[in-house]
């Protein structure tokens, strides 16, 4: 049996870990790192690209990071990457009462991963969005901002979909079906010129 690739994800938060092992496990070897990243400020895609460069000086590897965010189209955009600094400081009931005095709830909810093979290496970047609206809090409080998403076409929250389900749809979900797709064909590649040698 082909053993699998090994892929190193910087994070500190299990629930985004047993996500990622979920929709990368088949196919990867996947091992976690908790980093002390500085908190910058930017787009997600700097965002991202500044924490993934960090990561490879500190794990002197190969690494992916990600960099999640949920932005309200009447705020235009805002919380987005601030979104776990709005959560701590007002919960979720805070965040629903930001939109209190506007007619749209309308939110995109957007995950962008960070992948390079070491110190040096300019990060590729991948991103994934999914379009919903902001609700009053629905389902168990155990990730994040799940319970106040609920994307365009569900019956409810991320927070109130079965995992199997979320995971089949998320942005998380499609921001790293391009990143498995993108090492697939590298790893493809690899083999090709391998065989020339």
């Amino acid at each position: 049996m082909e053993q699998k690739q090994k892929l190193l994800f910087v994070t500190g938060n299990k629930n985004k870990l047993e996500e990622m092992q979920s929709l990368l496990g088949e196919h990867f070897q996947l091992e976690s790192i908790s980093v002390d990243l500085p908190e910058l400020q930017g787009s997600s895609y700097e965002i991202a690209r500044e924490k993934c460069k960090k990561a490879a000086e500190i794990t002197k590897g190969p690494v992916y990071v990600e960099d999640t965010g949920l932005g309200f189209d009447a705020l235009k955009g805002l919380p987005g990457p601030y979104i776990k600094w709005f959560l701590e400081s007002i919960g979720l009931e805070g965040l629903v009462k930001m939109l209190e005095g506007y007619t749209d709830k309308s939110a995109m909810a957007y995950c962008t991963i960070a992948y390079t093979t070491g110190p040096g290496s300019e990060p590729i970047l991948f991103e994934g969005s999914v379009k919903g609206s902001i609700v009053d809090p629905v389902g168990p409080r155990k990730f994040g901002w799940d319970p106040i998403f609920k994307p365009d076409g569900q019956d409810g929250t991320y927070a109130s979909m079965d995992s199997a389900v979320k995971n089949a749809m998320s942005h998380r979900c499609v921001a790293v079906a391009k990143l498995r797709q993108y090492l697939e064909r590298e790893l493809e590649l690899r083999k090709s010129l391998a065989v020339m040698e």
